[in-house]
């Protein structure tokens, strides 16, 4: 997708977190070589962090509180669940860890046409 999408105002950003089954057990370097090495990523790879609880990362505090959510408001109940922020830096939607990345192209190419 973010190939698909070079060139645009679009970008992915992916927050590694260890909150889920202890899936991302290693550090952040570890991490961000597996997935380049393993998935292709060209993507940003921040640090890990946590996306619940009382050490809720700034960012997920931000994208959990935005009202306009039309599903899935408050705890990240999973690893890859995925946000769309627009250009306004407002949440346009919140998308369950099952929902395929390529599922919510309609929705980004919305976004981008405004």
């Amino acid at each position: 997708m973010d190939k698909e999408l070079a060139g645009s105002d679009f970008k992915i950003i992916a927050f590694p977190c260890n909150q889920f089954l202890g899936q991302e057990p290693w550090d952040n370097g570890k991490i961000k070589d597996f997935v380049k090495t393993k998935f292709g990523v060209e993507f940003l790879m921040m640090d890990k962090i946590n996306v619940n609880g009382t050490n809720t990362h700034e960012v997920y505090k931000f994208l959990r509180s935005r009202e306009g959510i039309r599903d899935n408001p408050g705890k990240i109940g999973w690893n890859f669940g995925k946000f769309l922020v627009g250009k306004d830096g407002q949440v346009v939607q919140r998308y369950g860890p099952r929902v395929a990345p390529n599922d919510i192209m309609p929705d980004i190419q919305a976004e981008l046409k405004k």
